[in-house]
């Protein structure tokens, strides 16, 4: 059966990986988060000491992922995404939080000052939905808000409707 694959992207903080892991555990599909992904294999390109974390390798997390993505089904989930070969996702959904919301996530994180200001404002200028507009046909670029419990269960929902819709479209 053809299974579809979907990309979660948004500024570090909004909820990706909990959306993400829910989303894998009612649909069956399979969750990749990158950086967790970069991690296991060292799928990095030096440090930047700047913002206290690895500089991921792009291509090396690309081939990777490259058979998963062409057999389908994977849910991938990263605050980037115009390294990613357009042809891999069906649909991207770019998570959108609030900045006091966010402030807060990110804070509990224990992000220093400069990376807790730039997150904050890549999300007022929506870098990453800009990113994911340049990066995916307009038309399978959807925002989705991600501020509240309700949020995450209504995006839960839009989402599985719209896999079970993928999935049904795509039988033969």
């Amino acid at each position: 059966m053809l299974r579809p694959n979907i990309l979660l992207t948004g500024t570090p903080g909004v909820g990706k990986t909990t959306l993400g892991k829910e989303l894998a555990s009612r649909s069956g599909l399979k969750y990749v988060n990158v950086g967790d992904l970069a991690r296991e294999g060292q799928l990095y390109d030096g440090y930047d000491e700047e913002y206290d974390c690895p500089i991921l390798d792009e291509d090396r997390v690309v081939d990777e992922l490259e058979s998963q993505m062409s057999e389908g089904g994977v849910i991938v989930d990263y605050h980037g995404c115009d390294f990613f070969p357009e042809r891999w996702f069906h649909i991207v959904f770019v998570l959108k939080t609030d900045n006091s919301v966010l402030y807060k996530r990110l804070e509990t994180r224990g992000y220093n000052e400069k990376k807790l200001k730039d997150n904050i404002q890549c999300e007022i200028f929506q870098i990453l939905y800009e990113e994911a507009l340049a990066s995916y046909s307009e038309e399978i670029v959807h925002q989705l808000p991600s501020n509240k419990p309700e949020d995450l269960e209504d995006n839960i929902n839009q989402i599985m409707k719209w896999i079970e819709e993928w999935i049904k479209d795509h039988s033969s």
